[in-house]
């Protein structure tokens, strides 16, 4: 029994000691701190964010398209058109409004190119598009093209047609309707196009459609354009729509019991033509189903007056519309020509003519979109003894403004150039 006891006696000292080892000792702590960086790991071991990632690839992609964008500048200087078109056309791939993030350098080719941009004002936009692009239409090319095609193609570009023949067309776009709206429209294509949309003479020439071949002189207007927009005229695009309404006394029931009220709605149209024409429709029919028949000056239409206007421009603010119309002409039957009891020698006939006269102005956002009455009388001429009386009309409720409707079917098609 005494030697068992010195066995396990000995079995526990050497437990102690190699429980108090030193090497022991370090290796758990090793663990206990590995183990805790694998719990909380340190904020420099995370990887970037996805957004500094996106934004250094952003930057990147910049860089890439702003050389390739130079590069293409380089090359349309130089007369290598196809080859710039390529590289434009990489760099808009990857970044797509790469023009205004470009810092051109100041080299010789440069610096010419700089002088021709204008000042820019609050918003950053440039004054004067017109000079500026025309050199950048011009620059750095023996012979200037108005534009060039994006793709090789083996069919004709509209590129090659000189600027004549392309005036020609601007023409027809623009039309006898005078449709500037499509005008406009066609200047936002390309930087060709919108040097040919502000030509001065497409502009004069609408504005004297307008005003006549008096129409001569600038004036104060800077440019025929600004005058066709700023100076007071009627529009047609579209028609002058006056709406009235009034409640009208019935009569009255047989034992007196009660007396109906109407309510009345009817309009009035007004539409003018470029070459001083107008036609004018009263009736209860809504726009929706008479807008449409109103597209031509040959309208089948019974109640219809046609006649002529003109712009009298008393001052800059204040513009009137003077118009003479009367009932379309009837044809006789012939039916009643060939009738044995037709009368030769008929009651004298008497001819209507309505004088009316309008001020033009502006409402809201639109420009020259509201006529007010001035002046309504209707003058009954005797055909037999040439007597002409005038009646006035009162200007009352009855006759509420016109406000102007574009309507798109009156500009669609074009019969005929401006």
């Amino acid at each position: 029994m005494a030697e068992e006891n010195l066995d396990i006696d000995a079995t526990l000292e050497e437990e102690d000691e190699s429980s108090h080892d030193p090497n022991l000792e370090l290796q758990l702590d090793a663990f206990r701190t590995r183990w805790m960086s694998e719990l909380k790991p340190s904020y420099a071991a995370r990887p970037p964010r996805a957004s500094a990632q996106r934004k250094t690839q952003d930057i990147v992609r910049e860089e890439k398209a702003a050389e390739l964008y130079l590069r293409a500048v380089k090359e349309e200087q130089s007369g290598a058109f196809y080859e710039a078109i390529k590289f434009y056309r990489l760099a808009m791939q990857m970044v797509p409004d790469i023009e205004s993030k470009i810092n051109y350098s100041h080299s010789d080719a440069d610096q010419t190119e700089e002088n021709y941009r204008e000042e820019r004002d609050a918003d950053g936009e440039i004054e004067d598009l017109v000079a500026y692009f025309e050199h950048q239409v011009t620059f750095g090319s023996c012979c200037p093209k108005i534009c060039s095609p994006a793709l090789e193609t083996a069919q004709m570009h509209i590129s090659a047609l000189p600027r004549e023949i392309l005036m020609y067309i601007f023409r027809w776009v623009v039309s006898s309707h005078l449709d500037m709206r499509a005008l406009e429209q066609l200047s936002a294509v390309c930087r060709g196009f919108y040097l040919c949309a502000r030509d001065p003479e497409l502009w004069r020439s609408a504005c004297q459609r307008v005003w006549g071949h008096s129409c001569n002189k600038l004036g104060h207007y800077l440019s025929w354009r600004e005058m066709f927009l700023q100076r007071p005229r009627v529009r047609f695009d579209g028609i002058y729509i006056s709406r009235t309404s009034y409640i009208r006394q019935g009569e009255q029931s047989l034992d007196g019991f009660y007396r109906p009220w109407h309510h009345v709605d009817f309009y009035r149209y007004l539409r003018f033509f470029p070459d001083g024409s107008v036609i004018m429709l009263t009736t209860p029919e809504e726009p929706l189903s008479v807008v449409s028949r109103l597209r031509t000056q040959n309208v089948r239409m019974d109640a219809v007056k046609v006649g002529h206007y003109r712009l009298s421009q008393e001052t800059d603010n204040q513009t009137k519309v003077y118009a003479v119309i009367r009932k379309r002409k009837e044809e006789k039957s012939s039916e009643l020509q060939k009738n044995r009891f037709y009368r030769r020698n008929q009651a004298p006939e008497a001819e209507h003519t309505f004088h009316i006269g309008l001020l033009l102005s502006s409402a809201g956002r639109q420009s020259f979109n509201k006529l007010t009455w001035m002046h309504h009388s209707c003058h009954i001429t005797y055909k037999l003894t040439g007597e002409t009386v005038i009646s006035a009309f009162d200007l009352n409720k009855m006759y509420t403004p016109f406000i102007f409707g574009r309507v798109k079917s009156y500009t669609a098609v074009s019969d005929q150039a401006l």
